[in-house]
C-alpha cells in the first residue's frame, strides 16, 4: 500500500495550523489570493511587508526543503499552454469568488461560513468536471 497519502494529511494540518496562527496573529483570515491580490491592486499597502513575507514563504519553503527530499514527481503537465490556461483561470475564479481555497475552504469552513462552505462545494464540483473533461473526455493533461 502506497504511502503517499501522509504527505497530503502533514501538508493539510501545515496549512491549518498557519491558517490558525495568521488568524490568532493578525485577525485576518489566510486567503492567498486576498494576500497576493492585495499587493497587485494596492489595496494591501498598509501591511505590505506582512503580505510579502507571507508569500515568500510559500514559494522559499518548498525550495528550502528539496535537498530533504530531493525530486517530486507531481505528474503535472509539460504542456505550458496548459499551464498558462491554468493558472489564469484559477485568478479569474478566485477574483469571481473573492477568495481562494486556503481562505474559503480552510479558513471559511473552520469558520462555518455558509459562503466559505458554499465556495468550497464550487471549487470541488469545478475541479472534478474540469479533470472528468480535460483528462478523460479530451485526453489534453
Amino acid at each position: 500500500m502506497e504511502q503517499d497519502w501522509i504527505w497530503g494529511l502533514i501538508g493539510g494540518l501545515l496549512i491549518g495550523s498557519g491558517g490558525a496562527v495568521y488568524l490568532l496573529a493578525n485577525g485576518r483570515i489566510m486567503g492567498a489570493s486576498g494576500i497576493l491580490g492585495g499587493l497587485v491592486d494596492g489595496s494591501g499597502k498598509s501591511n505590505w511587508v506582512e503580505r510579502v513575507a507571507f508569500l515568500a514563504g510559500v514559494f522559499l519553503l518548498p525550495v528550502a526543503l528539496l535537498p530533504l527530499y530531493g525530486a517530486v514527481d507531481t505528474h503535472i503537465t509539460s504542456n505550458w499552454w496548459v499551464l498558462v490556461a491554468a493558472g489564469l483561470l484559477v485568478g479569474l475564479g478566485t477574483r469571481i469568488a473573492n477568495g481562494c481555497t486556503s481562505g474559503h475552504g480552510v479558513c471559511g469552513i473552520s469558520r462555518l461560513s455558509l459562503r466559505g462552505l458554499a465556495a468550497t462545494g464550487f471549487y470541488i464540483f469545478a475541479g472534478g468536471a474540469t479533470v472528468l473533461l480535460f483528462r478523460h473526455v479530451w485526453g489534453i493533461i
